[in-house]
């Protein structure tokens, strides 16, 4: 009881010296999740207690960049749920065509793989050229990844089924080039994407979105932050446009902005009754 007590305490410490020296506020994720990151990320570090760690946070911003990579969770993959997307092109898309021009946000886009996901099935439907795609994430080296958009070739084949899964009307090797073990997703997908930081804890929202993508981030924060995410993604879509979230999560009845408009696909629409 006391060890969990101190290891609470020193977590706090960390995120705090964290945000006082760099910005980043990591302070409404998930505890008991957050608190896990931290004793890992320590354990990887070689310091050899907390306090050597904040110690080398706070005074070594270089240090600070590969604690932060293992701080946050970047688990994605192309097409990740299919029946999401599935239910997007089928349900959302006919929609979209009402606009002369589309703005869609990925918030929290980790390498990437979700975003150029999103192009394919804008690109078969005929909507990839007058669609603005913005792709944030709290990392540089997440945004990096997801900006040079090069995957491992072993995710070919999971990548290939989930976009059949999804709906896809082509190959997916269409949409990449292979070679020495790594797919590069191709320059016409990568036209139409800006990458840049952005933090559903401290920043505003990105304003006239059409549709939002937040997958698999509301789980790790708590009550508050996940209340205050909500309010900046509600802010930044347009009347009628959608929001997207992962399988594991929902929009709480009642949230002010938003009703369920796709319930298994986890898609909701703001501002329609």
């Amino acid at each position: 009881m006391i060890a969990q007590a101190a290891e609470d305490i020193e977590t706090r410490l960390v995120l705090e010296g964290i945000f006082a020296r760099y910005g980043y506020d990591l302070r409404d994720y998930e505890p008991t999740s957050m608190k896990r990151r931290v004793q890992s990320a320590l354990a990887r570090s070689g310091a050899r207690h907390s306090g050597e760690l904040l110690h080398r946070l706070l005074r070594e911003p270089e240090f600070f960049v590969l604690v932060l990579n293992d701080l946050m969770v970047q688990v994605t993959e192309m097409f990740r749920d299919p029946p999401m997307y599935l239910a997007f092109r089928r349900s959302v898309v006919s929609l979209l065509r009402t606009y002369p021009e589309l703005r869609i946000w990925h918030a929290g886009c980790a390498s990437g793989e979700e975003v150029y996901a999103t192009a394919i099935i804008l690109s078969e439907e005929g909507l990839y050229d007058r669609t603005q795609i913005y792709a944030t994430d709290l990392t540089d080296a997440a945004l990096t990844r997801a900006r040079e958009g090069v995957y491992s070739e072993r995710q070919a084949q999971t990548f290939s089924q989930n976009y059949r899964a999804a709906g896809g009307t082509h190959s997916f090797d269409d949409y990449c080039s292979s070679g020495y073990g790594r797919m590069i997703m191709r320059d016409s997908l990568r036209k139409n994407m800006v990458f840049f930081q952005h933090s559903l804890a401290s920043d505003h929202a990105l304003g006239e979105m059409h549709v939002v993508f937040c997958r698999n981030v509301l789980i790790y924060f708590n009550a508050r932050l996940r209340e205050r995410a909500l309010c900046v993604l509600s802010d930044g879509l347009v009347q009628g446009g959608f929001l997207c979230v992962g399988q594991s999560e929902v929009v709480p009845t009642g949230t002010p902005g938003f009703r369920e408009f796709e319930r298994s696909a986890h898609i909701y629409r703001r501002g329609q009754a």
